[in-house]
């Protein structure tokens, strides 16, 4: 296996080697999809008719590069207080899953998409709470500023990438859901605790770019 080098350039070499140069078309990631359900196996009941969604995976290109993160305000009603990334459902407006994930970006933590160069994508990832959520990977200046909006989102933080890239940070949790105990990717770092899609998202990454 191997094992996450921490340099940008070697991240941007591999980037520009295996992310998808486009997202994938909803009937293509509707055939196999992945998420919430793949680790257990859970069926799918077709047709699937999940909702669109865009989420820019950030980052920040110091000189060991950095992933951004978002942690959800307190007083949402779902999701409140998880670890995310950010983004949100594709309107009709959006010219393209980099238009919607850029706007989300903008709207919710104020990152202007003069500090954001899109590099790739993932595979698209199906979510529990019926979201086909398509991941756009992007490299961010270190000199970004934000402005958080704080009825969606509490405070940002980073993560070095050589963390969240080390399998053996790649944690296994389980709890019970609608009946049925379901295991998940989790990746506690520093108190915070990162899990779920985000955390699934993360792992695709790491399986897309470092995996054997």
């Amino acid at each position: 296996m191997r094992l996450a080098p921490h340099d940008a350039p070697d991240f941007l070499t591999l980037a520009a080697e295996r992310l998808r140069p486009e997202p994938p078309h909803p009937e293509e990631a509707l055939a196999n999809p992945r998420g919430d359900h793949s680790l257990d196996d859970v069926p799918l009941v077709h047709p699937l008719t999940p909702k669109p969604a865009a989420v820019l995976v950030p980052v920040v290109m110091r000189a060991e590069p950095m992933l951004l993160l978002t942690e959800r305000s307190a007083q949402l009603r779902q999701h409140s207080g998880q670890i995310a990334f950010p983004g949100g459902r594709v309107d009709p407006e959006d010219a393209s899953v980099l238009a919607a994930a850029c706007r989300e970006a903008m709207e919710e933590i104020g990152l202007d998409s003069r500090f954001i160069v899109p590099l790739g994508y993932l595979d698209a990832y199906l979510s529990t709470t019926n979201y086909l959520v398509m991941p756009v990977v992007a490299r961010v200046s270190p000199s970004y500023s934000l402005n958080l909006n704080h009825d969606e989102v509490a405070e940002t933080f980073e993560v070095p990438l050589g963390f969240l890239m080390d399998p053996s940070r790649h944690e296994l949790h389980s709890r019970e859901w609608k009946g049925r105990v379901r295991r998940y990717y989790a990746m506690p770092y520093e108190g915070r605790y990162i899990w779920g899609v985000t955390a699934g998202i993360i792992r695709n990454l790491y399986e897309r770019l470092y995996g054997s």
